[in-house]
C-alpha cells in the first residue's frame, strides 16, 4: 500500500439523493469548507468512505496513518460534475493534496462512520479513532460501520445486532433476517482493535461533525478497544475487557472539575493537586455546620486557630458518625418495610384468590344444598302419597272389601304430548273426531290427534291472555281467557269465527248446556244463546260470593262453584234451587255422578254429597294440595272419580265404597286439567305436558 502525504483537504457538505436500483443520483453543492490543519492529524479512510471514488480499486487509492504538517486551502471550489480529485504522490512529496465530496447519508459509509462505532440514534457517542485501518470483514454489509453486538443471522452471515433488527433482508442473498446466535469471534477480533485513548483526541477544526484527530497535546495512550467500558459498547465488547483496567477512567488528561467551586477554570486529573494548593475557593471544613468562610491553603490555618466549630470539633465528628448511624439504620429500616410492603401485597393477592375460591365453593355449596332441599321435599311428597296409599289398602283390607280392587283397571302412562310453551290450564275432548284441545299459559290451543298420529295436528292463536277454559257443542269450540274474551272456534276449519268481550275479568269456566253457554268469573255467571257463531247475553247469575271456578251442568242442573258454596241452578228458569255448604276454602272443582255431587277444595279434601238428598255423605282425603279438577269414568259395573292436585298426583277413586284404589305419579308439576274419552285418561299440567293414562 503506497504512502500519501495529506497537506490539504477541503470537504464540501453536500445532501444526496439515493435511486434504489443506482445508487448516488444526484449531488446539490451547499457550501465548502476548508480546513487548515497545523500540527499533525491521523486521519482514516477507506474506499468505502468515499464510494464516488469506487472506480479507483485499492491499488490506486490508499490512505494510511501519517503525521503531516496541512496548511493553505484549495485554488477553486469544486463543481457538481466533480467527484473527487487525488493528487497521488510518493512517500518523500508533501505537497501532495486531495479534495473530495463529504457525503452524508444514512445508508452509505461517511467518513464520520470511520471514527465513530456508534450511529447518531446512540445515546452516547464516544470518540473511536483506530490506530490502524481495521480489516474490511470487520464492516457490517448494512451500515458499513464496524461491527456493533455482531450475530449470526439464519443466512448464515454476520450483521449488527440493530441492523438486524431494523433491516427489511439481508443485504447479500435478500434473505428475511433473524438473529441467531452472537459472533463471539467478530467480536473478539474486535475488542482486539487498537484505538487511541479518547482524551487523546479532538475534532477537526471547522470540519464535518463525527471527524476527529489525534490532539498530540493530550493523551498519547493507545488501549484496545475491549478495554473501554462504558455502558455505550456492545456487551460482546466489554465481555472481552482486559484485567489491566480501564485506562479511561483513570487517564490524567480527563477532565475534571474544582471541587471547591463550579466555577473555577476547566481542568484535567493532572493538574488538579496543584490548583488545590492555589484556589482561593477552599471552604472552611465545617462549612456544613454553618461557617461561611472561603480562603486558599494559606489563611485555611489562620482561620481554623480562631474558628467557633474547632472547639466543639470532637462533639461535631461524633455527632456526624452518630449521624451517619442513624442514616444507615433509616436506610436499613426503609429496606425492610419495602421488603415488608412487598410481603404484604403477595399475601394481600394470595388473599384475594383464597377469598375468590371460598367465594366459588360456597356458591357451589348453596347450589348443592338448594337441590338437595328441593329433593327432600320431593321425596316427603312422594313419602307422604306412598303413605296415604298404604293406609286406604289396610282400610280396604279391613273393610273386607278386597274385590272391589281390580288388577285390570290399573291405570298407567301411555305418553305424553309435548309442544305448549307453557302451564296447561285446561282440556276438553271431541268426540267425534278423536281429538284433544288443550289450553295454556303460551296463549294458544292445541289440537292433537288422540287416535292415529297421536301428534299435534293445528296451533290456534287468537287470545292475547292465558287460555282458562273450553268446552264443545256440536262442531263448535269455545274458548275462555284471562283477557275477559270468549272466541268460538269452528272445528271443522279449526278457524275462528266470532269473538266477544264476554266479563270485565279472566273468564275461569265455560260449560255447555241446552243450546246455552255459561261463563263464569268474578262474583258472576253470565248466560248466553248460542245462534249459529253468534253469542247473546240472555242473564247474568249473581250474588256469588267469590271467583266461580268450577262449572258442571247435568239432568237440567248447573252446579257453580265458588268460596264454601255449591249452588244449584235450574237452567230453564235460571233460578238457583239449592245452596251446598263446604269447608276446605274454595271450591275448584265439581263432578257429578248418577248418585253423587263431588268437589275439590282449596284445602286438599274432596267433598261428598248424595245426589238426591243433598246431604253430604264423606269427605276423601289423601291429597296434599289444592284438588283444581274432577273427572267421572261411569262403567256398567262401577263408577270411578279421578281427581287432579297441586301435589303433582292424580288419584283414583272407587265411588262404590269411597276408597282410593291408585295415585298416578308422573308429572313433574301440579295437575291442572283433566278429560276423559274412550277409557282413557287425559291430565295437564304445570310442566307443560298432557300425559296419557290407560288400563
Amino acid at each position: 500500500m503506497e504512502k500519501v502525504h495529506l497537506t490539504e483537504v477541503s470537504l464540501k457538505t453536500m445532501s444526496l439523493t439515493r435511486s434504489p436500483r443506482q445508487g448516488l443520483v444526484s449531488a446539490d453543492s451547499s457550501a465548502e469548507t476548508t480546513l487548515a490543519i497545523e500540527r499533525p492529524v491521523d486521519l482514516l479512510f477507506t474506499e468505502n468512505s468515499f464510494p464516488a471514488l469506487g472506480k479507483y480499486d485499492s491499488g490506486d487509492f490508499a490512505l494510511t496513518r501519517q503525521s503531516v504538517s496541512l496548511s493553505g486551502s484549495l485554488p477553486r471550489p469544486m463543481q457538481n460534475n466533480d467527484t473527487a480529485q487525488v493528487a497521488m504522490a510518493t512517500s518523500g512529496r508533501s505537497d501532495s493534496a486531495i479534495s473530495v465530496r463529504s457525503l452524508h447519508s444514512e445508508s452509505t459509509f461517511s467518513a464520520r462512520s470511520a471514527f465513530s462505532l456508534h450511529s447518531p440514534d446512540d445515546e452516547e457517542q464516544l470518540p473511536l479513532v483506530f490506530l490502524n485501518e481495521p480489516n474490511m470483514k470487520l464492516y457490517c454489509q448494512i451500515c458499513h460501520m464496524v461491527y456493533k453486538d455482531p450475530v449470526i443471522t439464519t443466512c448464515g452471515h454476520t450483521f449488527c445486532h440493530k441492523c438486524v433488527l431494523t433491516a427489511d433482508s439481508c443485504s447479500v442473498d435478500q434473505m428475511k433476517l433473524n438473529p441467531v446466535v452472537s459472533n463471539i469471534a467478530v467480536a473478539e477480533q474486535i475488542a482486539e482493535l487498537i484505538i487511541h485513548c479518547k482524551y487523546g483526541c479532538c475534532p477537526v477544526p471547522g470540519g464535518p461533525p463525527g471527524i476527529l484527530q489525534v490532539d498530540a497535546g493530550r493523551c498519547p495512550t493507545t488501549i484496545k478497544l475491549g478495554q473501554r467500558s462504558v455502558a455505550a459498547l456492545s456487551q460482546a465488547l466489554t465481555l472481552y475487557k482486559k484485567e489491566k483496567g480501564d485506562h479511561e477512567s483513570t487517564c490524567s488528561y480527563r477532565p475534571v472539575q474544582c471541587p471547591n467551586n463550579p466555577e473555577c477554570p476547566p481542568l484535567v486529573q493532572m493538574d488538579l493537586e496543584a490548583h488545590l494548593q492555589e484556589c482561593k475557593h477552599v471552604k472552611c471544613p465545617y462549612s456544613k455546620f454553618g461557617c461561611e468562610f472561603v480562603g486558599n491553603d494559606e489563611t485555611m490555618a489562620t482561620h481554623l486557630s480562631v474558628c467557633r466549630f474547632e472547639g466543639v470539633k470532637d462533639f461535631l465528628r461524633r455527632s456526624e458518625e452518630r449521624s451517619g448511624e442513624l442514616h444507615a439504620v433509616l436506610a436499613q429500616r426503609e429496606q425492610e418495610l419495602a421488603f415488608l410492603r412487598s410481603t404484604l401485597g403477595r399475601l394481600a393477592e394470595s388473599l384475594e384468590q383464597v377469598e375468590k375460591r371460598v367465594e366459588t365453593r360456597l356458591d357451589v355449596m348453596h347450589e348443592n344444598q338448594s337441590k338437595l332441599s328441593e329433593d327432600f321435599m320431593e321425596f316427603r311428597r312422594d313419602t307422604t302419597v306412598l303413605s296415604d296409599e298404604i293406609s286406604h289398602i289396610n282400610a280396604r283390607l279391613n273393610m273386607g272389601v278386597l274385590g272391589s280392587y281390580d288388577p285390570q283397571q290399573i291405570f298407567k302412562c301411555k305418553g305424553t304430548f309435548v309442544g305448549h310453551q307453557g302451564p296447561v290450564w285446561c282440556l276438553c275432548v271431541y268426540l267425534a273426531g278423536d281429538l284433544l284441545f288443550s289450553g295454556s299459559s303460551d296463549k294458544t290451543i292445541k289440537v292433537w290427534d288422540t287416535c292415529t298420529t297421536y301428534k299435534c295436528q293445528r296451533t290456534l292463536d287468537g287470545h292475547d291472555g292465558i287460555v282458562l277454559a273450553l268446552c264443545i257443542q256440536g262442531a263448535q269450540l269455545f274458548s275462555g281467557s284471562a283477557d275477559y274474551t270468549i272466541i268460538v272456534w269452528d272445528i271443522s276449519t279449526l278457524q275462528k269465527v266470532n269473538s266477544i268481550r264476554a266479563h270485565s275479568n279472566p273468564v275461569c269456566t265455560l260449560v255447555v248446556a241446552n243450546n246455552l253457554l255459561f261463563s263464569g268469573s268474578l262474583k258472576t255467571i253470565r248466560v248466553w244463546n248460542i245462534d249459529g257463531s253468534e253469542l247473546k247475553l240472555k242473564k247474568e247469575l249473581t250474588e256469588l260470593n267469590h271467583w266461580v271456578r268450577a262449572l258442571v251442568a247435568s239432568q237440567n242442573k248447573l252446579y257453580s262453584g265458588s268460596y264454601q258454596t255449591i249452588k244449584i241452578w235450574d237452567i230453564r228458569s235460571l233460578e238457583c234451587v239449592h245452596v251446598l255448604e263446604t269447608s276446605g276454602g274454595s271450591v275448584y272443582s265439581i263432578a257429578v255422578t248418577n248418585h253423587h255431587i263431588i268437589c275439590g277444595t282449596y284445602e286438599n279434601v274432596i267433598h261428598v254429597w248424595e245426589l238426591q238428598r243433598k246431604e253430604r255423605v264423606r269427605t276423601l282425603t289423601g291429597h296434599v294440595g289444592t284438588v283444581y279438577a274432577l273427572a267421572v269414568m261411569a262403567m256398567p259395573d262401577q263408577t270411578k272419580v279421578f281427581s287432579a292436585s297441586y301435589d303433582r298426583s292424580l288419584r283414583v277413586w272407587s265411588m262404590d265404597n269411597m276408597i282410593c284404589t291408585q295415585t298416578l305419579l308422573r308429572h313433574q308439576g301440579s295437575v291442572t286439567a283433566l278429560a276423559i274419552s274412550r277409557g282413557r285418561l287425559f291430565s295437564g299440567a304445570v310442566d307443560s305436558t298432557v300425559k296419557v293414562w290407560t288400563s
